[in-house]
């Protein structure tokens, strides 16, 4: 084990010399390989994890999914999301911030990155939350916190590497994110409420709209139920076979995104692609296809995109697809070294030896995923860790799919802890008014409510794996 902890404290040391993480992994993933077993074969590891991972059939689901991403903040969907919230909620007591995280949930379900949910959402809830004069605090918190949804919500990109990593079924953790996604959804509401309830000049009541208003930002919803009951009708009366129900199911929603505006086009989109999905009619990577192909023409049916526009967006996801690559590549060298070295046996036989209750391990692997996200960015520090962790995890005979889950939620926290929240440098960026501190300050209640989140799904994994248990 102690080749192992001397990779880590080596690969520690280069990040905090400035070393981009992708690299230090990877160099001390060579390194330690050619230490061990001669340059020779790390040279040919390093190759051929590199051509390996470029060339993967399985892994052209990332890219897919971030061009999904890229055209739903580009066709402005957040905007529609944001405002069928605000329309029903948002004239309660820290109604804008609780519209703003159901927005957050509802865009990360479409876009899965809680850089780009964060972002869209600053430009989009922030002024309006300004105008009823809540305190920065909350509203850039409730962005921050609301933003972290975007990785757990399916589709995710986070938990499509962590299914290509441990071998587990994608369609299943994407199942597995939905009623955790809700759980944080709700515990972030409660967070808004205790905010409110401290200080209610933070969150005042917003407008309070007609009834005749706020259905109107649900237009075309009723023809979406209505398609849907027909054919579940049609194929509980064998009249068509489930599958065909299905892809019909599917072919209706585009078409009635393109007939009605608003919160449909979400409905529609995330439809199309979980229901594909969770249906058995699509692999995650045809999902992924068939989701970047609807985003891009919801973008087009807007007038959102023009040559330059689109160029912009190609160029954006390339970029963002190219960084996830270069950090996957790193990874995968270490891990490579990693498993060469006896600590994935060493680890087992210290929970054998002195007999730890799985739980124990659990939260033992919870806390060394807060501490290492105050330090490390998110995906980078599960590329690093799942490696070394998920077999352990599966020697104590815990579900990877909940596992995963778990992950992921830790992750979250990260996403807001400091000193390093991308979430919350991503606001600094984008609000350079509003100090540092007072984002900080304002995601405090939401990283507690993330705690109680997280001890109710490693008390009752059923939440996580209710609907996986369903997958066709």
């Amino acid at each position: 084990m102690s080749e192992a902890l001397l990779a880590f404290a080596a690969m520690l040391a280069l990040t905090f010399l400035r070393v981009p993480i992708a690299f230090a992994m990877g160099t001390v993933g060579i390194g330690g390989i050619a230490l061990m077993k001669g340059w020779a074969p790390a040279m040919a590891m390093a190759t051929q994890v590199t051509y390996e991972t470029g060339f993967s059939y399985l892994f052209s689901v990332v890219p897919l999914f971030i061009l999904m991403g890229t055209f739903v903040t580009r066709a402005g969907m957040a905007e529609e999301l944001y405002a069928t919230c605000y329309a029903f909620i948002g004239h309660l007591r820290g109604g804008l911030a609780m519209a703003t995280i159901a927005a957050c949930g509802g865009f990360g379900a479409i876009c899965g990155s809680s850089l780009a949910t964060a972002a869209t959402m600053s430009q989009v809830a922030m002024p309006q939350m300004r105008k009823f004069g809540y305190s920065n605090a909350l509203g850039a918190g409730c962005i921050a916190a609301g933003g972290t949804l975007g990785i757990l919500i399916p589709p995710s990109t986070v938990l499509v590497l962590y299914g290509i990593i441990t071998s587990t079924s994608i369609g299943k953790l994407f199942a597995a994110g939905v009623l955790p996604g809700l759980v944080g959804i709700f515990f972030y509401a409660m967070a808004v409420q205790w905010t409110t309830w401290r200080d209610p000049k933070a969150g005042p009541p917003g407008e309070r709209l007609s009834w005749k208003a706020r259905l109107a930002t649900l237009h075309g919803v009723g023809a979406f139920l209505a398609l849907g009951a027909a054919l579940a009708v049609l194929a509980r009366l064998h009249v068509i076979q489930a599958d065909d129900a299905l892809v019909l199911g599917a072919f209706g929603t585009m078409v009635l995104a393109f007939v009605y505006r608003g919160v449909i086009s979400v409905i529609a989109l995330f439809t199309l692609v979980m229901g594909g999905i969770y249906g058995g009619i699509f692999t995650p990577t045809e999902a992924a296809g068939v989701g970047a192909t609807g985003a891009f023409a919801f973008a087009l049916a807007r007038r959102k995109l023009s040559f330059k526009s689109l160029l912009g967006v190609l160029t954006e996801a390339a970029r963002t697809t190219s960084m996830l690559f270069v950090i996957l590549i790193g990874a995968m060298m270490f891990a490579n070294y990693i498993n060469y070295t006896s600590m994935p046996g060493d680890l087992r036989d210290f929970v054998n030896r002195f007999a730890l209750s799985p739980i124990t391990v659990i939260a033992a692997i919870c806390v060394i995923y807060i501490v290492l996200g105050c330090v490390l960015e998110s995906i980078s520090m599960i590329l690093l860790t799942v490696p070394v962790f998920y077999p352990l995890v599966q020697h104590l005979g815990y579900d990877l799919v909940w596992f995963g889950v778990i992950v992921v939620v830790v992750t979250e926290i990260s996403l807001i802890t400091p000193p390093v929240g991308m979430n919350v440098f991503v606001l600094r960026t984008l609000l350079p008014e509003v100090p540092t501190g007072t984002v900080f300050r304002g995601v405090l209640p939401f990283i507690v409510a993330d705690f109680f989140r997280l001890s109710l799904l490693v008390a009752f994994p059923v939440i996580s794996l209710l609907l996986p248990r369903y997958m066709g």
